[in-house]
């Protein structure tokens, strides 16, 4: 056995899952390529050294549902879904909103497989998540079915968690009243309607309620998330293993900081949007 292009790209994942099999890779040394071996005895002393920082939580059991449904911005679940899934020992479930497990189209066309229904769905979650979108996510925002899983598997989860205007979905569940919360900034202040307090800002936590701002904000909110779970050495971990130190090409990217040329006729773009959310049932 030895740490091929696939286990080192694994990072800490990886490097973790070498711990059951070094007996293995001990008894197999000598039959390896002297350089091979090198390698393979320098990633299990890399884990070992990683084992070894004070404050990191490797191994977990989390229980992760990531509602999937038609029309969802798919950033906003996929940029999380990766630092989730590399939590060692979480177990991540795609839960779709339709009656099988076909794939679900996001609002760009990008289909995600989804690998469980809403009824087969674990009932003891540690993490509930809700991506955003536009027109799809309004019409899963007056889905009854949704609505009452979401607001069931609430109850007894660790942490309620969306992303984007999936905080508006959490809304209509009735999962926001009397919390902060933030969501895009198109959809940030209908938060109130559902009886939240809205706040500016890329990641919010209010108790087990943890919600991001637009889209990229997703990798702010999962890493934060991931920090509440298992620590900050190992969301640190996962930070560097996905190399996330963004340097935007130019200035911009809220409101306030884009050229209002730009900003107010996009906010009128979304006008439609904001007026077909406002009409939202609160329950």
């Amino acid at each position: 056995m030895t740490a091929d292009r696939r286990t080192l790209l694994g990072g800490i994942t990886g490097l973790a899952a070498l711990a059951p099999f070094l007996s293995l890779e001990r008894a197999m040394a000598a039959a390896a390529p002297p350089n091979l071996r090198d390698i393979d005895a320098a990633a299990a002393e890399a884990h070992m050294q990683l084992m070894a920082v004070p404050g990191l939580n490797m191994h977990g059991d989390e229980e992760v549902a990531m509602l999937l449904y038609p029309g969802f911005t798919a950033l906003d679940l996929v940029g999380p879904h990766y630092f989730f899934a590399s939590m060692m020992g979480a177990r991540v479930h795609l839960v779709t909103s339709t009656s099988d497990l076909s794939p679900v189209p996001s609002d760009l066309g990008l289909a995600i497989a989804p690998t469980t229904t809403m009824a087969d769905c674990p009932r003891d979650l540690t993490l509930l998540f809700v991506p955003g979108g536009t027109t799809g996510t309004l019409q899963v925002a007056q889905d009854p079915a949704v609505l009452a899983f979401l607001a069931d598997r609430a109850q007894r989860a660790t942490c309620v968690t969306s992303v984007c205007t999936g905080s508006l979905v959490l809304g209509a569940a009735g999962l926001l009243r009397g919390r902060k919360a933030t969501s895009h900034w198109v959809a940030r202040d209908m938060l109130g309607h559902f009886g939240a307090t809205p706040v500016d800002a890329r990641v919010v936590t209010d108790g087990k309620l943890i919600t991001g701002a637009g889209v990229s904000a997703g990798l702010d909110f999962a890493l934060a998330v991931v920090e509440r779970l298992r620590g900050r050495p190992y969301a640190e971990a996962l930070m560097l293993q996905a190399e996330y130190h963004p340097e935007p090409p130019f200035k911009g990217g809220s409101f306030d900081t884009t050229d209002p040329a730009i900003a107010e006729p996009l906010r009128g773009m979304f006008s439609g949007f904001v007026a077909r959310a406002s009409q939202l049932k609160a329950p």
